[in-house]
């Protein structure tokens, strides 16, 4: 086993993806911040589509920027050294201590990641450094014994870190009974052993009803059980970390917002904020649906692979619906990758998103995109040219557009440096920067032109939500017991 840390340190693991253990994280790390004890979060390796942009460039997965927005402190490249971001089925983008590392295909990251422990394990001592407690969640499922080999998510990174484990398991799936001890039964005996308790996560009713249920476990595995954390229903107004926790809003009454969802939707987060305003139907249009032609706004999301998503687009039909949507007098607004999307051509000399070549977009904004290898990590701040309203966001892609409508931006960045396109009638609207609507004021403005008011302070609500989920764990588990492991180790 590898050598404790100094600094003490839990690690939340689970019984499968989806589980909940990154907002279990998040309630955590509030709960012991606010105890006074300075608290960082960690995860070794992620994979998302989600990312945020740290102060210094790099990127990091969402859900980690969460977490240390619980901690009362800014995100680092550190809390989440391995980021990888699907590009294709089978291949993904390698991030690692917030840079670009290279696309490598499943097989092939495989046979890296040996190499790359000496990163997560530097990056776990700078973390741990800065900080009194350090919580780790690992990614998917240590029962994963398939990806055993190499594994830094999970075991892998818990057996040379020294970390004790416990066990997140979500009981609203079904099966929770099976899934832990079926986890215990495929372990190693020393795998077995550090894991030194497990909880209940997302209990519908009375919990009191599954008390049977936790001793049976506990019998059956011989690690004690530390609570049983009912549903918390605010937890889908947090920012989701997997494309696959994407939901409409919550029942807006105003101006309609349609947002097609592609294949590799990335930095979904721009949509929380609309989900959440009163003003705001926010409606999310799956495959196989039609665009609605009720929508006063389609917006185009960023993408993870551009030019498959484009194709993506088209095999849905949406480019007929959107040419509908424009000739009603609709607007549309892209975000990076669907800022591309909207121009004339996209160009990919380089073969960076698969076969070399140009393909013809959507040809909503007199503007071409050349796809280079450089990609742009960067804070952004300036103004929306229309209002003249401050904004803050982030950069986070690769390519150059350029063309004839970039002599309408859509904003005026720090430097007097444009960025985006609006058409020449007006309607259609592209933008490189992500995280404009989690801006207060520019979400009040933009929403003005379309006669909605905005209602949300964005920033201070999810603040709260966090406040109340660390109040919802302290009751459900034992947190003082959990705070004891990590002190012992």
């Amino acid at each position: 086993m590898g050598e404790k840390t100094k600094t003490p340190a839990i690690m939340i693991q689970g019984t499968g993806s989806n589980v909940g253990k990154s907002l279990i994280v998040a309630g955590l790390c509030r709960l012991f911040a606010d105890s006074g004890l300075a608290v960082r979060p960690f995860k070794p390796q992620n994979m998302s589509n989600n990312a945020a942009v740290t102060a210094d460039g790099g990127e990091i997965g969402r859900a980690q920027a969460l977490q240390a927005m619980a901690c009362r402190v800014q995100p680092s490249v550190h809390m989440n050294p391995v980021l990888l971001k699907p590009e294709t089925d089978t291949g993904a983008q390698v991030i690692v201590q917030g840079k670009r590392f290279g696309t490598l295909r499943a097989r092939e990251y495989g046979k890296q990641k040996a190499e790359l422990i000496p990163k997560v394990m530097e990056s776990f001592s700078i973390t741990s450094s800065e900080a009194d407690l350090v919580i780790v969640e690992g990614a998917g499922s240590p029962a994963e014994i398939n990806l055993r080999a190499g594994d830094i998510a999970n075991m892998g990174f818990a057996e040379a870190a020294g970390l004790p484990v416990l066990l997140c398991a979500d009981i609203d799936r079904g099966g929770v009974i099976a899934s832990v001890v079926g986890t215990h039964a495929v372990l190693e005996p020393q795998e077995r052993q550090r894991i030194r308790g497990f909880f209940i996560n997302r209990f519908r009713g009375d919990p009191g009803l599954f008390e049977e249920g936790m001793r049976e476990i506990e019998v059956r595995t011989g690690w004690p059980g530390l609570g049983i954390v009912p549903w918390f229903a605010d937890a889908a107004r947090l920012p989701a970390e997997d494309a696959l926790g994407l939901a409409d809003g919550f029942g807006g009454d105003g101006v309609k917002i349609a947002v097609p969802v592609i294949s590799r939707i990335a930095n979904f987060d721009d949509l929380d904020p609309l989900r959440l305003e009163p003003g705001v139907v926010l409606e999310l249009i799956r495959p196989g649906e039609p665009l609605p032609g009720d929508a006063d706004i389609v917006l185009l999301p960023g993408s993870k692979s551009t030019v498959g998503d484009l194709a993506f687009f088209r095999a849905q039909g949406w480019h007929i619906d959107l040419n509908a949507h424009h000739r009603r007098g609709g607007h549309i607004l892209g975000i990076c990758g669907g800022y591309q999307m909207l121009g004339r051509t996209i160009s990919d000399p380089d073969g960076i998103e698969g076969t070399p070549g140009t393909v013809e977009g959507l040809g909503f904004l007199n503007v071409e995109t050349l796809l280079t290898p450089q990609k742009s990590t960067v804070a952004a701040t300036g103004a929306h040219v229309a209002s003249g309203t401050p904004v803050s966001g982030y950069e986070i892609h690769i390519g150059r557009t350029t063309g004839l409508d970039c002599g309408r931006p859509m904003m005026k960045l720090t430097g007097n440096r444009p960025d985006g396109a609006v058409s020449a009638d007006g309607l259609v609207s592209g933008t490189y920067v992500h995280g404009l609507f989690t801006d207060d004021a520019f979400r009040t403005a933009y929403l003005a032109a379309f006669g909605a008011s905005s209602g949300v302070a964005y920033d201070r609500s999810i603040d709260r939500i966090l406040d109340d989920l660390a109040a919802h764990l302290e009751k459900a588990l034992d947190v003082e017991k959990v705070l004891e492991i990590a002190r012992e180790g």
